[in-house]
């Protein structure tokens, strides 16, 4: 089985670090990632992709990104399922195991 995606997309929120109870470093970023082909109107639709991110590769993302940035992002295609008072919801986000700084004002890196 094989679960691994790479994605090419604009930061489309500010990232922000958080640490969670046990103390490991989250950040969370929404890629905005427009589609290869038009739609009937002749535009590209964009896709808004969430992305989760850990440890290392989310402290250097916050550190070196900002919202608009180019980055790559290579991870794994993850489901949660969480209760609310309307039922039971489902997540689909992208676990990042590595960022790609493409376009980040000046400074060139890898988390």
């Amino acid at each position: 089985m094989l679960n691994q995606t790479v994605l090419v997309g604009r930061i489309a929120n500010e990232p922000e670090l958080y640490e969670t109870e046990s103390g490991k470093k989250l950040s969370r970023i929404t890629l905005a990632v427009p589609r290869a082909y038009k739609n009937m109107n002749g535009e590209y639709d964009t896709d808004f992709i969430g992305c989760k991110l850990w440890q290392g590769v989310a402290q250097n993302t916050t550190d070196y990104c900002k919202k608009g940035d180019l980055v790559g992002v290579k991870g794994h295609i993850q489901t949660d399922r969480y209760q609310t008072e309307d039922g039971e919801r489902f997540i689909t986000e992208v676990v990042a195991e590595k960022v790609t700084f493409l376009s980040s004002a000046g400074k060139s890196a890898t988390a």
